[in-house]
Formats: structure tokens, sequence, C-alpha cells
């Protein structure tokens, strides 16, 4: 290991030779045990491969660009949650301040789903996409469940349209502080998307996040 996360690890963490940690290429999953500790580089010896835990639910976030605090606090939680593929979204009620500094933000964002993949034990690290309007969002994931969080007060529970479901994909659309417009809605709903709701009550975006996420997590991942 060399670098950030070596320097993490010897100087912040102050591992000693002799700990053993797990270790891992997005692929596999070995039991390592630390050889030597340098300032900005830690060799290991691998001791044995560990069974390596796949997620067999495929699940992609569309999620509308919100402050960035709240942004970046629901992407650590999709991705403890096992979101597979992060798509931030430019929609017509994203603050256009926040749309424009998104773009900068792109690296920090890697680290975070970085360390909360770390942080959860997952072998993979979700896909982060560039930023997106949500209309070619839409149309551009078509396959498997595809729901769209909607507040409309006709919407189907997010219960009802989990319901008797067996699916292994998923795409999970969440709009920005003010909802979607409708023409947004009727971009989703020629993809294939269908509303869903949370309930009665207004829940922020990082709350809908959490909510939806452990529902669908619920009704369709395998044991």
């Amino acid at each position: 290991m060399e670098g950030e996360a070596a320097h993490h690890l010897g100087r912040v963490l102050r591992a000693q030779i002799g700990q053993r940690y797990e270790l891992s290429d997005g692929e596999r999953v070995w039991l390592g045990e630390i050889a030597s500790v340098g300032r900005d580089r830690v060799q290991f010896t691998l001791v044995e491969e560990l069974p390596a835990h796949q997620p067999t639910l495929d699940i992609t976030l569309l999620l509308s660009v919100v402050k960035f605090d709240m942004f970046e606090w629901a992407i650590e939680k999709a991705t403890e949650l096992g979101a597979t593929t992060i798509v931030p979204l430019s929609s017509a009620r994203s603050e256009k301040a926040l749309v424009t500094s998104s773009v900068k933000r792109a690296e920090r964002w890697m680290k975070i789903l970085l360390e909360s993949s770390q942080q959860s034990r997952r072998v993979r690290v979700p896909l982060l996409e560039e930023l997106a309007a949500p209309e070619n969002a839409f149309a551009s994931h078509k396959d498997g469940l595809l729901i769209l969080l909607s507040e409309r007060p006709d919407s189907p529970s997010i219960r009802r349209v989990l319901e008797g479901l067996r699916q292994t994909k998923a795409t999970l659309a969440i709009g920005p502080e003010g909802g979607w417009t409708d023409a947004e809605f009727d971009a989703a709903r020629r993809s294939g998307f269908q509303e869903a709701s949370l309930g009665k009550l207004i829940l922020r975006t990082e709350t809908a996040v959490i909510a939806a996420l452990s529902s669908i997590n619920y009704a369709l991942a395998a044991e």
C-alpha cells in the first residue's frame, strides 16, 4: 500500500508490524499481515483469501443535487445500503450555484464513496457517474425496476410498487428540494419509471435516500 492510504494507516492509525487487515482489490478479499511500515508505504504478507460477498441486487441511484452537506451524507449512506452506481442530477429545481460547483466536487465524492465502502466492508466501491440532466439519466437507465419518488397525492406507496417483485436490478430517482417539475415527471414516465410515495410526510432528500433504499433492499435483496 502506498501514498495517502499508507500514510493514514501508518501515521494516523499507527499501524504496527504483525497487525492484520482485510485487503481488497475490488474483486477478491485477503487477510494480510503488516510486514513493514514506512512513511508512505506499508507492505503486507498475504495470509489467506477470505470469502468475498458480492451483492445480488444492482441498484442505481439517480440523486438530484442538493446542499452539499446533505448530498454527501446521502451518498455515504447510499454506499452503506448497497448502491452500485450513483448519478448526480442537475434537476430543474436544484440550486444553480450548487449544480455549477458540483463538477469540482467529484474527487471529494469519490473519496467519500471509498471511505464509506471501507467502513461497511464492501468489496467494490460504487461507480460515480458524471452530472446528468434528469431526462438523459432516465433515458439511459431502462432495465429492471424503475422507481421515481413522488410527493403527488395519487402516487402509490413504495410498498405497493415493490410487492411481489423478483428483480435483481433497480434504479431509484430522487428529486431536489421542491420536487420534480411536470416536464421531469413526463420524461420519467416516457422512460418507464413508475411513481412511488414514501408516505404522507415530506422527507428531506437524505432521509428519503435511506428510507427508499432500505425498502428496496428489504423487498428485493436475497438473503
